[in-house]
């Protein structure tokens, strides 16, 4: 008995360190995990302009969007109505688009982008919106594209004045369950510019976006952009003087079928491509040219 009692008093002895540095040592906590903010926007455009989505790796998205005439042009009298409102009027800019994710935060992408002009860009994520183990409160995207206008122009004889460049940088926040909000500034490039004073190869514009889940399956968006410089008396080799509207807003509504999304708009501008709704736009606001819009977005996995 002595002996047995012995060995349980060695035991405990060994033990009393053991339960002493268990109860008087803190638990070592865990490094807090990161959590990314999801689907701030539904597509990698919201109407006319980019978001900061993208596809995700190893998939391909094709794109289509359709920008009819104006709903009602100013003395167009009956016409409007014999056009049903642009959607008939035997016009529409068609922009056609492929784009690719080859790894995680990078999109490229090509388009037929309508009367003859074709594009390609490049998307790349820079920071992406996260609590956690880092606190980044907005998500941030370069977006950059080139545009080549392959029609034939007897005044344009040297081939690169036929490309102009596009660069955004995208800054967008998901601000709740519901509401998203994009910060989008814009420098665009033109390697030939019209003729007359006060012309610049560059054109500046700052615009803001938004999105808002009405219900599980529906977005209702809005996009409003400000052309900074050369939308105003702008003089052309023959001397004829343009002017364009610096302002262009849209609003529209997104429909997820599942394997589809649908988005439907209107917005002032007819134009396709970006460049031209930037920089070349000539619908304007206060003549009430709006026109109705769609876009069809399908992605496929190519790997799984």
């Amino acid at each position: 008995m002595k002996k047995i009692l012995l060995f349980l008093a060695i035991c405990l002895g060994f033990l009393a360190p053991v339960m002493a540095q268990d109860v008087t040592e803190p638990a070592v906590k865990e490094a807090p995990k990161a959590k990314f903010t999801r689907v701030t926007f539904n597509a990698t455009k919201l109407i006319n302009m980019q978001t900061t989505e993208m596809v995700s790796k190893g998939a391909l998205q094709f794109m289509i969007s359709h920008h009819f005439s104006n709903i009602w042009t100013k003395d167009g009298g009956s016409q409007n109505l014999a056009q049903l409102f642009g959607l008939n009027s035997g016009v529409a800019h068609t922009y056609l688009s492929f784009d690719f994710s080859p790894i995680d935060r990078l999109n490229l992408g090509m388009a037929a982008a309508g009367s003859s002009k074709y594009e390609g860009w490049a998307k790349i994520k820079l920071l992406r919106q996260q609590t956690g183990a880092k606190n980044i409160p907005v998500s941030v995207a370069l977006y950059s594209m080139v545009n080549v206008n392959t029609a034939k122009n007897p005044d344009i004889t040297f081939s690169g004045n036929k490309f102009s460049f596009l660069n955004q940088l995208l800054i967008a926040r998901k601000m709740s369950d519901k509401l998203s909000l994009e910060l989008i500034p814009t420098w665009i490039h033109f390697n030939i510019v019209p003729y007359g004073i006060n012309n610049s190869n560059e054109v500046f514009s700052l615009g803001l976006g938004a999105k808002y889940k009405a219900t599980p399956k529906m977005n209702l968006t809005f996009e409003y952009t400000r052309q900074l410089n050369m939308y105003e008396n702008l003089i052309t080799k023959n001397g004829s003087i343009l002017n364009y509207n610096p302002d262009l807003l849209s609003a529209g509504i997104e429909v997820n079928t599942g394997g589809h999304l649908f988005q439907f708009y209107i917005g002032s501008t007819t134009d396709a491509s970006a460049i031209d709704q930037l920089a070349r736009n000539s619908s304007k606001i206060k003549d009430g040219n709006f026109a109705f819009g769609f876009t069809i977005n399908r992605s496929l996995a190519l790997k799984k």
